[in-house]
């Protein structure tokens, strides 16, 4: 049968659907646009916030209208909290973030037997982590590697704790054995990621560091670049620091949660760090790492977050130098401890991250200029505008001139800053 499939949300979501797509492919479906007519269509949902949810309701009513009589299936975060609200929306099948091959044999028999079905287990009783196939079905370069699942940190904003359950760790044997798998398919960079990758290992006998799981990925991978995906802070410490920089395959790039610079601010998110730590991060990374590329996500318009407060973020952020940040006005997330409390008016907020946004473009102005003169291994995977582009290891956009460069590692000068990113032009073998 042709199947669509639609992804909302985070990387494990596109990371699942990925493994979702090659089983339904080696069981001889075929996998069309969402756009077009197809005999089931899925939906890959996210519930981070109201947005999300309004989003994947649309995409679930954009399905029925263009194809009333295919079977409508969803699963995913919002599906798993927000049963109910999915159930009123016309759909055949509901299944949230459990199982995602049992999903597909209910997908199957949905298509069959045109039977109504919701199945949903309890996400915070769940004690197993799902092993699924890495790597996508396009053109191999990089491919992400679903290490972690869950969370425990509830977050007062965040209710992915409750759609995610507690936290499940892929065994290092067999972290080893796909990123040896993905390697020798072709994949020049593994992306480890996770609904919280540094809590990788807590699960597990001895409760094993994240540093174990990447000395691990990196040596089976030899040759493969290896990227981390988001940290909690306190991850990075001296030990982490010191094996992870005479890794020759792990990128210089860090993306550290920040959310805030105000400890007050923190304490009310109900982060475990405060700004101090957070900092002794930051020095520990540019300490040992050839000036890496340190980022981060930072909330604004959190609420009862004042003026002063925002100011001392605005500060804060200046001391750490950010290579690029992902700036996020508050959205109000219903069930979370946050939406309860005194909101930041919308005005405010629009307007803090206005100036949240000009800060970190002016912060990544910086970085980008320092890296001008520098030489980078260019992991190179499209090409746009007559240029072929690529990525650097600290995760920096590079152009050059130049012909089937698809795949293929090259080093490369850089001559400039250009449009967010760098120019560069390889260089003589």
């Amino acid at each position: 049968m042709k199947i669509a499939i639609c992804t909302l949300g985070c990387k494990v979501n596109q990371y699942e659907t990925q493994a979702m797509e090659r089983e339904l492919t080696a069981r001889g479906h075929a996998l069309v646009p969402f756009e077009g007519p197809a005999d089931a269509y899925v939906v890959n949902t996210c519930t981070v916030t109201a947005v999300s949810d309004k989003k994947s309701r649309q995409m679930l009513r954009r399905a029925r209208k263009q194809s009333p009589d295919a079977v409508v299936a969803v699963c995913g975060c919002y599906a798993q909290t927000h049963p109910e609200e999915v159930r009123a929306l016309d759909v055949d099948l509901i299944a949230g973030t459990g199982d995602r091959m049992a999903f597909l044999d209910l997908l199957e028999h949905a298509v069959r037997e045109r039977e109504p079905v919701v199945r949903l287990d309890e996400a915070m009783r769940r004690r197993s982590f799902e092993i699924l196939p890495a790597g996508g079905l396009s053109a191999r370069t990089r491919a992400m590697l679903k290490v972690e699942d869950g969370c425990t940190n509830f977050c007062s904003y965040c209710i992915i704790p409750y759609a995610r359950g507690p936290v499940r760790s892929l065994p290092l044997a067999e972290a080893e054995a796909e990123a040896r798998r993905l390697a020798e398919e072709g994949y020049r960079e593994i992306v480890l990621t996770g609904i919280e990758i540094s809590s990788w290992g807590r699960d597990l006998p001895g409760k094993p560091p994240l540093m174990d799981l990447v000395e691990a990925v990196c040596r089976a991978a030899e040759g493969v670049r290896v990227r981390l995906g988001s940290l909690e802070p306190r991850t990075v410490t001296e030990d982490f620091c010191r094996r992870g920089s005479v890794l020759p395959n792990l990128c210089p790039h860090f993306h550290l949660s920040m959310q805030s610079g105000c400890d007050a601010t923190l304490a009310r998110m109900n982060r475990k760090y405060d700004t101090k730590r957070y900092k002794k991060s930051v020095d520990l990374l540019n300490g040992f790492f050839d000036r890496p590329a340190v980022t981060t996500d930072w909330i604004v318009g959190f609420p009862g977050e004042t003026e002063e407060e925002f100011s001392a973020t605005l500060a804060f952020v200046r001391t750490c130098g950010f290579a690029a940040m992902h700036v996020f006005p508050y959205s109000i997330r219903p069930g979370t401890p946050a939406a309860a409390l005194a909101q930041v008016p919308g005005p405010v907020k629009e307007e803090r991250a206005a100036r949240a946004g000009a800060l970190a473009e002016e912060l990544r102005g910086v970085y980008l200029q320092g890296c001008v003169g520098r030489v980078y291994h260019v992991l190179y995977e499209q090409e746009a505008d007559g240029l072929f582009q690529g990525h650097a290891p600290n995760y920096m956009t590079v152009a050059v001139k130049g012909e089937d460069l698809h795949n293929r590692v090259l080093p490369t000068r850089i001559l400039g800053v250009r449009d967010g990113g760098l120019l560069g032009e390889l260089m003589d073998k």
